[in-house]
């Protein structure tokens, strides 16, 4: 779940507070070349579903940052910080403050479009606004050509980009294709060169991640790159450096990938006067050895539940905002709490009690109640964010989901114990079978969950009364699983939203147009073209009576 930040969409005159008169949009299809949408429309949709982004022209940027130095308040570093800050602050006056632009890409309601062209005439006709520079085209070749074209003129742009998106216009051809993680497989994006400068590395330090992994992380010159002032940036591991040839007092480019991320492009050896050092990784980290990973590129400390820094990544990790959200409480806190004896894991966090946090600095009363409300408020947590706030090696959010799946279809998960409890059943070869893990990732996550002082961790989260809440499916309803439905004409007791939602809460895949690959075609009152191309193909089609006896 994300933020509700729905008050501060209603400042952007681009995004409508509510769609055109229907004899408008009508008309705007007519003159678009979709009047087979209107025909196809027996129920015209009181709202719809649409996917855009939100950004900032550089014209307005430049204009709040004079204001800014006009007001001796510091600089922005770029339009794209502003937007995110500007759409997430608590007075909406703020929002509206900073002229926020947007266009939207995607049409997720299916209307009957056939290709990604059509959502953006869709879009057009309902009221949205769509980028004028969206172009269909007929070969690589001409994507070539648009990319590059917009790599060299993207200063003519009144908004900043850092790279192209490349869509398939098919919107079955995309649907068949799939989506991996949160990229769908029908799309690319080709990023353009990043911006550079040159700096000097003053010195080369070593972080230690949630898992124990070492990554060496180069201390710059401050620069500016893009109107941002870098001065740190990611090596990744030694292979990296390597690669660079890169040594402490060396000259480097620096870039920033997709015009965000420093990273160091070049190392310029010619310039180098003879009192530059070669870089090596400590033999030890925070009193604990430190090993190269056999066949990997990282490095990691040998032991790392007994580094102190793991053990505080681990807690950053576990009150994030993708885990148990503990609103207010960040690094600093974590930090005083550990350094202070308070908590010695993530456990612990909710045995605190507001006089436990009055000794530390800056903690008055209210600011510690406010800690602990917070930490009370987190311990009712969905599954999927459980696992992931576990911080097991090699899993992020979309494989805690797949992990998540797995444990339902043997029972339903309500409380740490649950987890203990299936997860002592499971083979290796179990976590294997998921598709989507691998046999490192399968590896990681078998070791995690029968590793003796995991188990004592969970039952001490049992302890606290941690309330799981599991997903609506289990093991009777994976019939549904994989399976594509299309829904064609109106239902009687559902919408056409809530019979989606409630497929894909059942494992099943919606689909907008009818092909051999699709399971069952509901049809409801007055179908459309879909129920006679699904006879035609052979299709199974079902009524509104037995696609709810489905679901049930």
């Amino acid at each position: 779940m994300g933020e509700d930040v729905t008050n501060n969409l209603k400042t952007i005159n681009a995004i409508p507070l509510a769609l055109l008169p229907k004899e408008e949009i009508i008309e705007n299809l007519k003159k678009s070349g979709l009047q087979y949408i209107v025909d196809n429309l027996k129920i015209w949709p009181k709202s719809i579903e649409t996917r855009g982004e939100i950004f900032l022209n550089t014209k307005d940027f430049q204009a709040l940052n004079k204001e800014q130095a006009r007001k001796n308040l510091p600089l922005y570093a770029n339009p794209r910080n502003v937007a995110a800050g500007s759409i997430r602050q608590l007075n909406p006056k703020i929002t509206a403050s900073r002229h926020l632009d947007s266009f939207a890409y995607a049409l997720v309601t299916d209307l009957g479009q056939k290709t990604h062209k059509e959502e953006h005439l869709i879009l057009k006709a309902f009221g949205f606004r769509t980028n004028p520079n969206n172009k269909r085209v007929d070969s690589l070749g001409e994507v070539f050509k648009i990319r590059d074209y917009w790599e060299k003129n993207r200063g003519k742009l009144p908004f900043e980009i850092d790279g192209i998106v490349v869509m398939i216009n098919s919107e079955e051809y995309r649907r068949r294709l799939g989506v991996v993680g949160k990229a769908p497989r029908g799309g690319i994006a080709y990023k353009f060169a990043a911006k550079e400068a040159e700096t000097i590395v003053e010195d080369i330090v070593v972080q230690v991640g949630r898992t124990g992994v070492l990554t060496p992380v180069a201390i710059l010159r401050p620069v500016s790159i893009g109107g941002v002032t870098v001065s740190r940036a990611t090596l990744h591991n030694e292979d990296e450096i390597k690669r660079l040839g890169l040594k402490i007092g060396d000259t480097v480019i620096v870039g920033r990938a997709g015009d965000v991320i420093p990273d160091i492009i070049k190392t310029l050896k010619e310039l180098r006067t003879g009192r530059e050092k070669t870089f090596h990784f400590p033999k030890e980290f925070c009193g604990q050895k430190v090993v190269r990973v056999a066949g990997e590129a990282a490095h990691k400390v040998l032991n790392p539940e007994k580094c102190e820094l793991v053990n505080h990544r681990r807690l950053y990790h576990f009150v994030s905002k993708a885990a148990f959200n503990m609103d207010g409480i960040g690094p600093k806190i974590i930090d005083a709490l550990l350094d202070n004896s308070l908590i010695s894991d993530a456990a612990d966090l909710f045995d605190l009690k507001d006089g436990d946090l009055l000794p530390l600095e800056r903690f008055a009363e209210k600011s510690a109640e406010n800690v602990v409300a917070s930490i009370q408020r987190s311990k009712t947590i969905g599954l999927y964010k459980f696992i992931f706030a576990l911080g097991i090696k090699h899993v992020g959010e979309e494989t805690a989901i797949d992990i998540g799946k797995k444990f339902i279809e043997h029972r339903t998960v309500s409380r740490p114990q649950d987890l203990i409890a299936v997860a002592g059943k499971l083979r290796l070869e179990d976590w294997q079978k998921i598709s989507n893990i691998g046999p490192k990732v399968a590896e990681s996550i078998f070791e995690y969950f029968n590793d003796k002082n995991v188990i004592i961790f969970l039952q001490k989260l049992d302890s606290a009364d941690i309330k799981i809440i599991s997903p609506k499916i289990s093991a009777k309803f994976l019939k549904l699983k994989n399976k594509i439905f299309v829904l064609t004409g109106s239902m009687q007791t559902l919408t056409r939203e809530e019979a989606k939602g409630r497929i894909r809460e059942l494992g099943g895949d919606i689909s907008s147009s009818v092909s051999v690959s699709v399971d069952y075609v509901v049809a409801g009152a007055e179908p459309g073209e879909k129920y006679d191309k699904a006879k035609k193909l052979g299709v199974k089609i079902i009524n509104e009576e037995a696609f709810l006896k489905l679901i049930k």
